[in-house]
């Protein structure tokens, strides 16, 4: 059986704690944010099984996966699952087995990256994010739009200080995505860096390839994005489809247009690393050779991230505070906060509240 099966029963199925109630978001049929493809639920609040956490959300970001979940760009995984993968919340439950160090009340992340085998060939060479058979919060497990959520404890994070609930939120997929992508361009020092699309996860690894001493180049459709870009300290902010004002060294796409591909390809100085950040993309169009790919240009993806990505981008981040740009949604208007990023009306990342007096009824 495919591991990622809609249909096989995941070991959170059907908990219902003690009988507390709480209110989730669930895709009822994945479609057009324009519609209504997810529904406000009252239902029991989860009871963590062995290994796991309970832990009450107080932020959790909306990231562009969760629109690709919700209007079914992605297959379905998990049926009417609760979407959301940037939570950010307190540890209210603890069962019993391993808890990676984590008691009641701790501050803690629960990031895209919800399990993986541990036995393949992938995950024991350090590249558990290949693994086949890997499971997603908000795809595979039910994830953050919602008051609670269970995630094993050996898949939470540790937060930095210094940020409020709803800085770090963008930071757990937004943040670590974009640092993996950042790596995977292999930029030389004070090298000359593209970033396509400038939303969540564009304008934080900006400021990691910035304090690295890069040159960043943004080129994006929207003009608060471009502000905003020059504002973190790019040297230069444009249109999706402009050529930068110098040769590239390495450029990373996070709009989820396959058109961009060959603009940023042609972009590259010669050996120049494009890296593809996104989980969905657009068709690509046909590619020249010498225009696009000649003089040892190489293209490179981005399949989600490890633990140790994860780990290395928020050591990072409580060592150099980032500035992250956020707007804030009630958990209420979920719907309204995908709209809102599908249209690109903020700079930045969503966020999504649920009411901090609510706790457990």
């Amino acid at each position: 059986m495919d591991p990622r099966s809609p249909n096989q029963d995941r070991a959170d199925t059907g908990r219902t704690g003690s009988g507390a109630m709480m209110r989730a978001w669930r895709v009822t049929e994945p479609g057009s944010v324009a519609g209504e493809p997810i529904a406000l639920r009252t239902e029991p609040v989860p009871s963590p099984a062995r290994g796991e956490l309970l832990v009450r959300v107080d932020a959790c970001g909306v990231c562009r996966t969760d629109l690709h979940v919700v209007e079914g760009d992605l297959p379905v995984h998990r049926e009417h699952v609760v979407p959301g993968h940037e939570v950010v919340g307190t540890v209210a439950d603890v069962a019993a087995g391993p808890t990676s160090g984590f008691v009641i009340g701790d501050r803690v992340g629960v990031p895209w990256l919800h399990s993986t085998c541990g036995r393949c060939a992938y995950c024991r060479r350090g590249a558990e994010n290949l693994c086949a058979a890997s499971t997603y919060t908000g795809w595979d497990a039910d994830g953050g739009y919602a008051e609670f959520a269970v995630v094993p404890s050996a898949y939470a994070l540790p937060l930095p200080d210094g940020y409020t609930a709803d800085e770090l939120a963008p930071l757990l997929c937004a943040g670590i995505i974009g640092y993996r992508a950042l790596c995977r361009t292999e930029l030389p020092a004070g090298g000359r860096l593209g970033l396509y699309g400038f939303g969540g996860s564009a304008h934080l690894v900006a400021q990691v390839a910035i304090h690295q001493g890069a040159r960043v180049h943004v080129l994006t459709r929207g003009e608060h994005a471009r502000r905003l870009a020059l504002e973190l300290g790019a040297v230069e902010a444009g249109d999706a489809y402009d050529r930068p004002a110098e040769p590239l060294d390495a450029a990373i796409i996070f709009a989820p247009v396959g058109d961009l591909v060959p603009v940023a390809l042609e972009a590259l100085d010669r050996g120049g690393v494009l890296c593809l950040a996104g989980i969905h993309m657009s068709a690509t169009p046909p590619l020249d050779y010498r225009r696009h790919l000649f003089h040892e240009k190489e293209s490179r993806s981005v399949e989600a991230n490890t633990r140790d990505d994860a780990l290395a981008f928020l050591r990072f981040a409580g060592e150099n505070r980032l500035r992250v740009e956020t707007r804030s949604y009630r958990l209420d208007d979920a719907l309204g906060a995908l709209r809102d990023l599908k249209a690109g009306r903020f700079a930045g990342a969503a966020v999504l509240h649920p009411s901090s007096d609510r706790g457990l009824r």
